[in-house]
């Protein structure tokens, strides 16, 4: 059985991650960690009862599409019925505009408690709450008025529509055109492919918020407009009215998350309307872009915990071959290799997970703080990048502890490991996320930030300091020397990023990755530090052993990623 994270993300809440400055500053204090635990509750009664049992039928059906229209499988219009009416859509939206107005912490807490039991269902509400997120941040209030109220109650899903078959991460060359109606709307003329969740059955609208260019545009990225393309038109008492001239021509063949729908979508003379500026539909489409790459982390993780934990149980029951200093039968849980394995899959998944608390967190207080508004921005490309990448590795381990049984579909293991695939990938890559790193967070200001969180990691280690336990200097010594590497690091990519770019751009993902990992070890320095002041001591004692074994297997990681971005690009 799968153990739900709800008692770590209260431990993390309480211990860690300074949970209530969180709650005090967002809700007034109105929101208690009570409060937080029984949402999780809900939420894991959500995703044990109502979308885990879809999520094999789900891969194996998957979506088929027939004269335009799209089919889910079997259940998934029932479960997104309870999805809705449970409130999940609006749990993170600002109140101004209909939500619930809870603090980001909690809505990822139930974003990966949620995805853990069915990835691609999820997709469909992620989306829709990214969308909602851009007309509160940009949309007028005629827009707002008429689009936000059925989108939240979940009767109208949203989508992001980027990229083209010319047109994948390079949004410079998008060809789709829109052009004023001289009505006030406009007339959105294009083709955009690998649209997640573009075409289904589960609700009675698609509210697509589409990047298009406009006649006498600049070129390149300046000439961007984005537009609100619903599938019905809206009619004046807010219900859905004409079907807009829109279509999804196919459907594509994935390796996994099959039963969400990739569709390409053509529009043709199809009726829009401006969301933001003119010419700034990059910036308004940022809005969206940034909520799916802490997103697409937190799935990260919830895939990755899910597999690792399916890995444990397995390792539990199996009995095969004899095992070094145990009695015969014992399972391969006992051999010292499956245990390092699933040791270092436990201390990457509580890494995984704290980080993405306390970017959240970040997130949160950024609003009113400019110091944390900048470490959110600066650990976003990481938790996208670091957290897909690392629970990528995770489903992998998670099949070889599983041996032969891991490699076919029966153990479902297979699934975490092909669905997993697509998330370092898409709301750009890790390369992508890397290079946003280097240039905006790093060599517009010299590694000023840089350094400043190396400065943070040293006051959470001299916290450890204090406490006289073997695993205490261990994990404190590691994580100094990888902070020392960091520091390293970052004064090579300042000094050749201006003189020799490439140099500087072929070491910018082993630096996402270096700091992924370095970020790690300070959530388990972190960690370690609570417990040896007492906090949780049912748990302590696996707590402790994660963040030795991270300071070892993860943490040595570190010189060779140093030694990587120190040789620059290999001629």
């Amino acid at each position: 059985m799968y153990r739900l994270p709800a008692k770590d993300y209260d431990f993390l809440l309480r211990h860690v991650t300074a949970g209530q400055s969180v709650l005090d500053a967002v809700t007034g204090g109105e929101v208690t960690f009570t409060d937080v635990g029984d949402v999780l509750e809900l939420a894991s009664a959500v995703a044990e009862e109502v979308l885990l049992p879809l999520n094999q039928v789900g891969d194996r059906v998957g979506c088929t599409v027939a004269d335009g229209h799209v089919t889910t499988p079997p259940g998934f219009a029932d479960a997104y019925k309870t999805f809705t009416e449970g409130g999940w859509i609006g749990l993170g939206v600002p109140a101004r505009s209909g939500g619930t107005g809870m603090p980001q912490l909690l809505a990822r807490a139930a974003d990966e408690i949620l995805c853990s039991a069915n990835l691609a269902f999820s997709l469909v509400g992620g989306l829709t709450t990214g969308a909602i997120m851009v007309f509160d941040a940009v949309g007028d209030d005629t827009l707002r008025r008429t689009f936000l109220p059925p989108m939240l109650a979940g009767r109208w899903t949203g989508t992001m529509n980027l990229t083209e078959p010319q047109a994948g991460t390079d949004l410079a060359q998008i060809r789709t055109m829109a052009r004023p109606s001289g009505d006030g709307t406009w007339s959105v003329t294009g083709q955009k492919i690998f649209i997640t969740w573009g075409e289904h059955d589960l609700a009675e609208n698609i509210v697509h918020l589409v990047l298009a260019r406009t006649p006498d545009a600049p070129p390149g990225h300046a000439g961007l407009s984005l537009f609100v393309v619903p599938k019905y038109l809206p009619g004046a008492d807010g219900r859905v009215g004409e079907r807009n001239s829109l279509t999804c021509v196919s459907l594509e063949r994935k390796l996994g998350i099959h039963a969400s729908p990739t569709c390409v979508m053509e529009y043709e003379g199809a009726t829009g309307y401006l969301i933001g500026e003119l010419h700034r539909g990059l910036p308004s489409m940022f809005i969206m872009m940034n909520a799916a790459r802490m997103g697409t982390g937190v799935q990260a993780l919830a895939v990755a915990d899910r597999a690792y934990r399916q890995a444990e149980a397995y390792s539990r029951e199996r009995v095969q071959s004899p095992v070094p200093g145990r009695e015969p039968g014992a399972p391969i849980g006992e051999h010292p290799d499956v245990r390092r394995l699933l040791l270092s899959m436990g201390s990457a998944v509580s890494a995984m997970r704290g980080l993405a608390s306390q970017t959240s967190v970040w997130l949160d207080l950024g609003q009113s703080d400019l110091q944390a508004r900048r470490l959110a921005e600066f650990f976003l490309p990481v938790v996208k990048g670091w957290l897909t990448e690392t629970g990528q590795q995770i489903a992998s381990d998670a099949v070889q502890v599983h041996g032969g049984m891991g490699f076919i579909e029966e153990t479902g293991v297979a699934q975490h490991y092909r669905d997993i695939r697509i998330l370092p990938i898409y709301e750009g890559t890790t390369a992508v996320q890397a290079n946003s790193l280097l240039g905006r967070q790093v060599a517009r200001n010299g590694g000023a930030l840089a350094r400043t969180v190396c400065d943070l990691i040293e006051q959470s280690l001299a916290e450890l300091d204090a406490h006289d336990h073997p695993a205490a200097r261990r994990v404190a010594s590691r994580t100094r020397s990888a902070a020392a590497g960091a520091r390293s690091a970052t004064d090579t990519l300042v000094k050749c990023v201006a003189d020799r770019p490439r140099d500087a751009y072929a070491g910018a993902v082993a630096y996402l990755n270096l700091w992924g990992l370095l970020a790690g070890g300070w959530i388990h320095a972190r960690i370690l530090n609570a417990v040896l002041n007492g906090a949780d001591p049912d748990t302590a004692d696996q707590r402790i052993r994660e963040a030795d074994c991270y300071a070892v297997h993860h943490l040595g990681r570190i010189p060779q990623l140093v030694e990587i971005i120190e040789a620059g690009e290999i001629a």
